[in-house]
């Protein structure tokens, strides 16, 4: 299935390759990601519990005060894994569309593969937080348009880093 999905290439008896991210299959990714996401970061932005509004902003302030306080320690690393998690996929989820789950199941498959060469520093994962924040906020608002834009950011910002382009918002 990993072959057939591009994202390993196996040698009859001498192994199993990961398929080195070149610049089309990122932009692919993340153009398919965009569509997916903006859509329904605006449906979240309008269905979402508030709770689990409040308590994804919660956890994303205290991590980032905790990347600040204390760098990029494992446990933090975890935390800014699940986090990043738990925000994209209740935003896909939010659409209640089983098609669409299962695209970005195989999606996220090619976002790992991309992200196995990036260069992960603390001014990164600091923005990439703040950009998660901005989402929450968006939809906390009950904004539907102001959080797809924000979740647009976010995602051509994480293009520009799966691209090795380190520009600032």
């Amino acid at each position: 299935l990993l072959e057939a999905e591009g994202i390993v290439a196996i040698h009859p008896r001498s192994g199993i390759q990961f398929v080195k991210p070149g610049l089309e299959l990122t932009r692919s990714t993340y153009q398919y990601r965009s569509i997916l996401e903006r859509a329904a970061t605006a449906v979240y932005a309008q269905t979402a519990d508030e709770a689990e509004l409040a308590e994804l902003e919660r956890r994303h302030l205290l991590t980032f005060e905790a990347v600040e306080r204390e760098g990029l320690t494992d446990p933090i690393k975890a935390e800014i894994e699940a986090l990043e998690t738990a925000l994209h996929q209740s935003v896909i989820a939010s659409l209640s569309n089983p098609l669409i789950e299962s695209a970005y199941k195989r999606l996220h498959n090619y976002v790992r593969l991309i992200r196995l060469d990036r260069k992960v520093t603390t001014p990164l994962i600091l923005q990439s937080l703040r950009e998660h924040i901005q989402v929450i906020r968006a939809c906390r608002a009950r904004d539907p348009e102001a959080a797809a834009a924000a979740m647009q950011v976010h995602l051509t910002t994480a293009l520009q880093r799966g691209l090795g382009l380190y520009l600032s918002y």
